[in-house]
């Protein structure tokens, strides 16, 4: 890249970094952060969370995402996940 100097003028996330290193288009190849992207919560996703939160919320001593977690049917979700959509909620 004959320009990188002017690149480097302006503050880079890390994904800009790599994508300057390996050549830009890199990140839309499948292999970049969009890859691994959640499936999005469909409305009946979203109301058995709603439920196991209203169910587990009152429970004394015992942590209510991971108690949502065992009870979610939906498999492959993350705690992460779960806690950024109970906060979206």
């Amino acid at each position: 890249n004959k320009k990188v100097y002017v690149e480097l003028l302006f503050w880079k996330s890390p994904a800009a970094a790599r994508a300057m290193a390996e050549g830009y288009g890199v990140l839309h190849d499948g292999d970049g952060p969009s890859a691994q992207r959640a499936p999005a919560w469909t409305p009946q996703e979203e109301q058995e969370l709603r439920e196991l939160y209203w169910k587990f919320k009152e429970v004394e001593g015992e942590d209510v995402v991971s108690n949502i977690l065992a009870h979610l049917q939906a498999p492959g979700r993350t705690r992460r996940q779960v806690v950024k959509q109970l906060v979206r909620l």
